[in-house]
């Protein structure tokens, strides 16, 4: 038996404890999983392995509705994603679109070098390397390559809120049920999510109380921001 099928099996069998452990802990949670979805937020992010996205807000499947891709690239070509955020807006109604990139991102490390990828990847990260270019004496002056990929990847962030705010769907809901839009950064290397500022609550974060404190309430947490930071609490 090969290494890869082994990592599968251990999956399944993964798969197979944590369903047991759900349904002890909860013994209606799949039932009531599988009678319909009403997530808060439409999460749009990379496909990065180190970011999966309700396990970083600390929140449970039926939560977050998502979308990701390599780099977060958010086109407004791409019928891909324009398909997934017409559906989360207009048809389950989230509350809060959430841009998120990431600090170690390959995509921004591939753009940031001359040497091509290769593939289909070249295409895609065009955006990307078009960023670059338009940044390059902002990026050029940063020495340190881990801290020139993290600001490509907030540029990267700040461009996809822009294409987000732009598409009709997302502007109707802001218009007539206050939808929120929010641009974020997720630190490998810490777990922590940053509220970048981009966005229509601009350094707010993610779902505004008015009172200095951000709640997004999940099925079984709810994740507060609190100045930039984030804590999640099991209910």
């Amino acid at each position: 038996m090969s290494q890869d099928q082994d990592s599968f099996l251990y999956a399944l069998s993964s798969n197979n404890a944590w369903a047991g452990y759900k349904a002890h802990q909860n013994p209606n949670f799949f039932s009531k999983l599988a009678s319909g979805q009403t997530p808060q937020i439409l999460w749009l992010g990379c496909s990065d392995s180190r970011c999966p996205e309700t396990t970083i807000l600390g929140l449970q499947p039926g939560d977050v509705f998502v979308h990701r891709n390599i780099a977060n690239i958010i086109s407004p070509t791409d019928i891909n994603t324009s398909a997934v955020i017409e559906y989360a807006v207009v048809h389950l109604k989230v509350k809060h679109v959430v841009l998120c990139g990431h600090s170690a991102c390959g995509g921004a490390a591939a753009a940031l070098g001359d040497t091509r990828v290769g593939g289909v990847l070249d295409t895609w990260l065009t955006p990307l390397k078009a960023l670059r270019h338009a940044h390059a004496e902002e990026l050029d002056a940063i020495k340190d390559n881990g801290v020139r990929a993290v600001k490509i990847a907030e540029l990267n962030v700040e461009a996809g809120v822009k294409v987000l705010m732009a598409n009709y769907s997302i502007q109707d809901a802001i218009e007539e049920r206050g939808l929120e839009v929010h641009g974020c950064l997720f630190d490998i290397a810490s777990g922590r999510i940053k509220d970048l500022g981009f966005g229509t609550k601009g350094g707010r974060g993610i779902g505004a109380n008015g009172a200095g404190e951000n709640v997004v309430k999940g099925k079984h947490a709810q994740l507060v921001f609190r100045g930039g930071n984030a804590s999640m609490t099991v209910r």
